[in-house]
């Protein structure tokens, strides 16, 4: 079934990127076209933001959180060339392109590929340039393992939390499995309590699913629904619209410091955290793939890496010793 794309969620995804400033466009026709002035405009619209690069992105049903990212990065990675042609830089300049993000700012391997990504689909979907690219370097994968929480952590972290808007948004993003940008984009609407679901739309590679739906958090949402009485977003910010990312970062460090839990973890650890209690449930590791909206089995099996469960069970070859 063909998929609805979501005009208002893109323009909103692609409003802080796609500003553009009127006065410097208030040239008469006549001066553009007989002075210099058109070299300048023509280089603001091919580095800065290449028309066909949008286009190309919504014809090929990207999710308005790719979009946002993609033109991001497209739109450095030309600031970075302005001086000259973007059809002419070569695999090499690209490649010491991304060397030096990686030196001189630090970015992680997951933005590394992120970037190569916003660059390969400019030259290959937008110039269709399908196999001059491959010799980009792609970063090999990070075997980390996730950061968790244990069950006693969590519910000592909600506990702590007393603002009931910041205790329906951990909870939400525990009891769901969701990420940020999940949860960000939660409607009012996407809460099924006839069937106890959430719905997500327009998640990681531009899927819906649905997710699980807490008794206790239905309950948490209708007064928080009450009180704060949110119009379209189930979050919204103290000025309507979306609630932010970094609102959210700044809830979870908050509840953090209130817990008194000093492990490293983000909002994201809510995600992991309730994959891994779900794993110790027995809970089959196909189901937990399909609530947190997972396209490879592999990815779902690195929390049979985190959960200590079985591994707590194993005795200590060290403890059948006598040492005294």
């Amino acid at each position: 079934m063909e998929k609805h794309f979501d005009l208002l969620s893109f323009r909103e995804a692609l409003n802080p990127l796609a500003e553009i400033n009127a006065s410097a466009l208030q040239t008469s026709f006549e001066s553009i076209v007989k002075g210099s002035h058109l070299t300048t405009q023509r280089k603001q619209i091919d580095h800065y933001l290449p028309s066909q690069y949008l286009e190309k992105l919504i014809e090929k049903r990207y999710s308005p959180n790719t979009i946002k990212t993609y033109v991001s990065y497209i739109k450095s990675f030309a600031e970075e060339f302005q001086d000259s042609s973007l059809e002419s830089v070569s695999t090499q300049q690209i490649n010491n392109y991304i060397l030096n993000l990686i030196r001189m700012k630090g970015i992680s391997a997951s933005q590394q590929n992120q970037r190569i990504s916003a660059i390969k689909f400019y030259y290959e979907q937008v110039l269709g340039r399908k196999k001059a690219y491959y010799q980009l370097s792609r970063p090999k994968k990070e075997k980390k393992l996730p950061h968790i929480l244990t069950i006693d952590e969590v519910e000592h972290l909600l506990k702590c939390c007393r603002n009931l808007k910041h205790k329906c948004i951990l909870m939400t993003l525990y009891s769901a499995g969701l990420r940020r940008s999940e949860l960000i984009n939660l409607k009012i609407n996407d809460i099924d309590s006839k069937r106890m679901l959430i719905r997500i739309s327009h998640s990681k590679g531009n899927k819906d699913r649905y997710t699980l739906l807490s008794e206790k958090l239905v309950k948490l949402l209708r007064d928080y629904y009450k009180i704060y009485q949110p119009k379209y977003w189930l979050f919204e910010g103290q000025r309507g619209g979306q609630y932010s990312a970094t609102s959210i970062e700044n809830v979870f460090r908050k509840a953090m410091k209130q817990a008194r839990i000093t492990k490293y973890a983000t909002p994201h650890t809510l995600r992991h955290s309730f994959a891994t209690h779900l794993l110790e449930q027995g809970i089959n590791l196909r189901y937990i793939q399909e609530i947190l909206g997972h396209s490879s089995l592999k990815t779902t099996e690195i929390y049979t890496h985190v959960s200590s469960k079985q591994l707590t069970k194993i005795q200590n070859p060290l403890d059948k010793l006598h040492t005294d």
